[in-house]
């Protein structure tokens, strides 16, 4: 199933200085936490490498649509399952409001956890703010001003667009790191479904008590019990009392 994340920023600049800067695609690395590196094989197949949370992905993608001052829409056509497009949109002479549009698909563990924990939603956002930051710094650059499919309706480019590479992880590693990461997750998980349902079955209800781990069990015999007759000390009867003692009894 996949996963969708959409956020926007605005930046302080006019929009042909941001659509230049976002189309320097191998500067991307100098602004987006989450990119390793990107190769621009020619003016439309981009080969990427990112990590996020540890985990290392690797894929091709195939520029769609790009639309001077407009859009820039993408998918992968190997690698990693991931499509998605950036608009841009002026709302001011020297003021640009960019919007990420962006579809990908979860695969193992690690990642299962971490789009729970809306890791790439969040990686997004730090994205866009330090473009914010780079750009408004940065000012004015040049960038390739061509256009790829202009007249073709693409709309909205989602997952469906990558289709092919459905299956194909890209995963070039995990670190120990997001080992780490994940398992820490899942064990955060699991106390926050034993928290749910305590408050579930109301305040009285007992929480769900967390289950060590059993280790190697030995077994050692146990000692036989002593005879019975060891342990009671022998008790002499009392002495036979006649009916003369009784009478004489105080």
């Amino acid at each position: 199933m996949s996963t969708t994340v959409e956020k926007s920023i605005e930046v302080a600049v006019p929009i042909r200085t941001a659509y230049n800067a976002w189309t320097r695609f191998e500067d991307f690395p100098q602004f987006m936490g989450g990119v390793t590196s990107v190769q621009q094989l020619d003016d439309r197949r981009l080969s990427w490498v990112a990590e996020i949370a540890g985990v290392k992905r690797e894929w091709q993608a195939e520029i769609l649509q790009q639309l001077p001052d407009e859009k820039v829409a993408w998918a992968a056509t190997e690698g990693a399952t991931n499509a998605g497009q950036v608009t841009f949109t002026p709302i001011g002479p020297a003021k640009t409001r960019v919007t990420l549009h962006l579809e990908y698909e979860p695969e193992g563990l690690i990642e299962a956890v971490g789009d729970k924990l809306n890791i790439v939603e969040r990686q997004a956002v730090s994205d866009l703010e330090k473009f914010k930051s780079y750009i408004e710094e940065k000012g004015a650059s040049e960038g390739w001003r061509g256009s790829v499919n202009e007249t073709m309706d693409v709309g909205d480019v989602g997952i469906d667009a990558a289709a092919d590479t459905q299956g194909d992880s890209g995963k070039a590693g995990v670190s120990a790191k997001a080992v780490i990461t994940g398992a820490a997750a899942v064990v955060g998980a699991g106390v926050a479904a034993a928290a749910a349902a305590k408050k579930t079955g109301g305040e009285d209800a007992p929480a769900a008590a967390p289950v060590e781990p059993v280790g190697e069990v030995t077994v050692v015999p146990a000692e036989p019990a002593p005879p019975v007759g060891d342990l009671v000390e022998p008790v002499e009867p009392p002495p036979l009392v006649t009916g003369e003692d009784f009478r004489t009894a105080p």
